[in-house]
């Protein structure tokens, strides 16, 4: 019962950190000009997921950035790649560029392998540096689809906490990135807060996705260390509305 027991003191927290700023923010009604930290970790949730228990909604995606050292990038700049391009986009409005958001990248494959749209997005899952064509071409071409992504990913709630240190690999935000994920994750677990059946990432390629529930491949197989539980409460008090 102890992941159970970490679980719950998890969402705990959430309703906690929930609490404290306000309630949950979607992508669609944020902008960089509001007071976001500079550095954090993020937690998306799915509207018609729940937790086996309760009608709290269920988390499905937990990210981070600037784990490298010497890197600049900042809170806003990661969630701003997983909302795509704004309305004044003059070429592709309400896009976006899934190869520089891993998140909308799975995403992405999810609705392709769910209504067997292949033949239309062959260079999807391309690196460009394997991309033959015009890149021009391509992002034309894929352009459909990142919208349906960016209104996806523009409809979940998500919760975020304030955990500014140096970008590091040992960095606490990696640690807690890493150690939420695993907690979290019903890969090869008895489950606990079974994912719907109308989950769009039931439909992944990744069977890391389809069986931890989370939109994350790393860290999905590994053991969490339930000390990350009072690093996230320390967070969440230090963490104000943006």
């Amino acid at each position: 019962m102890a992941r159970q027991d970490d679980l719950d003191r998890f969402y705990g927290l959430l309703d906690d950190l929930e609490q404290r700023v306000g309630g949950t923010r979607k992508l669609k009604n944020c902008t960089g000009y509001m007071d976001w930290p500079d550095r954090g970790v993020y937690f998306f949730l799915e509207p018609g997921e729940t937790r086996a228990s309760t009608d709290q909604l269920r988390v499905t995606r937990v990210g981070t950035h600037a784990v490298s050292a010497g890197s600049s990038t900042s809170l806003w700049d990661r969630l701003k790649q997983h909302y795509g391009t704004g309305s004044g986009s003059s070429n592709h409005p309400h896009g976006g560029a899934h190869r520089g958001s891993v998140y909308r990248k799975r995403v992405g494959e999810s609705i392709i392998e769910k209504h067997d749209l292949h033949d239309d997005y062959p260079d999807w899952d391309k690196r460009w540096s394997s991309v033959e064509r015009e890149r021009a071409e391509v992002r034309d071409e894929e352009y459909i689809l990142e919208r349906r992504v960016s209104t996806y990913i523009r409809e979940q709630p998500f919760l975020w906490v304030n955990l500014d240190d140096e970008p590091s690999a040992d960095s606490d935000r990696a640690y807690l990135e890493q150690n939420v994920i695993a907690l979290l994750s019903n890969f090869d677990e008895q489950p606990i807060d079974p994912r719907g059946s109308g989950w769009l990432g039931r439909h992944s390629q990744s069977q890391a996705i389809r069986e931890s529930g989370l939109w994350n491949v790393n860290h999905v197989d590994e053991r969490y260390d339930s000390g990350f539980l009072d690093l996230l409460e320390n967070a969440i008090n230090g963490t104000t509305p943006p």
